[in-house]
């Protein structure tokens, strides 16, 4: 069966493929073997360095699950406020104004440009000199500082890229049927481009759980990691210890990138649409009522029944 990206493979090449593959699954399982032969032999899979995972609740209860709500308030704090800093940052990049155009551009291309180590760092001073913040709490503050100005850029980047992937056409006929530049971004663009932008926003939120970790590295913040670390001290295994918390990691971003391929879909269908035509009265409706704000059923815009109009 021929695709409509690519040729169906022939008989040699189904050949080729499954000798890729075996070879490729006898590498695979030669590595895992190496692996498991070199833990071995230094007693890294001995039971009782696993066994605090295993039996009883004390790790998880003084170690782990402290670390985790650390590591998840800070990301959560920071997602809630770079996403809508990112969105409006991105949309400024977008404005007719040159003075707003080259603000937004300055401080996105400045945050973006630093490590968001040195933005955590820098934050941790700030707090220290010019706030009355606790010693305790500067780390959890810097941390989310940091994470929100550079996050916030990379998304300002991303809303700006997913609004100029769409076709020219979608501004135009907004325009000609008299909606103004914000009802057009409101209305048309945002709604549109959120598709688009969704699998890399994702990933930029997966970017910020995993970015706690640099407060816990160097700015004695108790997240998860930091966690880790103290407790293979006290039960003396690194390698087990490490191995749940990246487990634990994994099954967070899946988490994350699971929510966002089901909103995707969702949000695809959605979307569908009868593909009916509009007539000329239908199209003047729609223009009348964007332009005073309201329709006859009372909503406050008439191109918000754009879809119902179509059926």
């Amino acid at each position: 069966m021929t695709s409509v990206l690519y040729d169906a493979p022939g008989p040699r090449a189904k050949r080729r493929n499954v000798l890729y593959t075996a070879v490729f699954l006898v590498v695979l399982a030669a590595l895992v073997w190496w692996v498991y032969s070199a833990l071995s032999d230094k007693g890294q899979l001995d039971w009782a360095l696993w066994k605090p995972f295993f039996s009883g609740s004390e790790a998880y209860t003084t170690y782990i699950w402290p670390g985790l709500q650390k590591t998840l308030e800070a990301a959560a704090l920071a997602m809630v406020i770079a996403l809508p800093l990112g969105a409006v940052l991105g949309i400024a990049r977008l404005s007719d104004h040159a003075w707003v155009r080259v603000i937004a551009a300055v401080l996105v291309e400045f945050f973006r440009a630093i490590p968001v180590l040195v933005l955590m760092i820098f934050g941790l001073a700030l707090f220290a000199q010019y706030t009355d913040v606790s010693s305790d709490d500067r780390p959890f503050y810097a941390v989310v500082t940091g994470l929100v100005l550079y996050n916030a850029s990379v998304l300002a980047e991303i809303v700006r890229a997913g609004i100029l992937s769409l076709p020219k056409g979608q501004s135009e006929a907004a325009l000609a049927i008299g909606l103004r530049k914000g009802q057009l971004m409101r209305l048309v663009l945002l709604p549109q481009s959120v598709t688009v932008m969704l699998p890399a926003i994702v990933s930029q939120l997966v970017v910020i759980v995993k970015d706690t970790a640099l407060g816990g590295a160097v700015l004695t913040f108790p997240e998860l990691l930091a966690s880790a670390n103290t407790m293979s001290g006290y039960y003396g295994n690194f390698i087990a210890s490490l191995t749940v918390v990246a487990v634990i990691y994994v099954l967070i971003n899946f988490s994350l990138t699971s929510f966002a391929h089901w909103l995707e879909g969702r949000l695809r269908r959605g979307k569908k649409s009868t593909g009916t035509v509009l007539g000329a009265q239908d199209v003047a409706d729609i223009a009348g009522t964007a332009a005073t704000g309201a329709d006859p059923a009372g909503h406050p815009s008439g191109i918000g029944d754009l879809n119902r109009t179509k059926k």
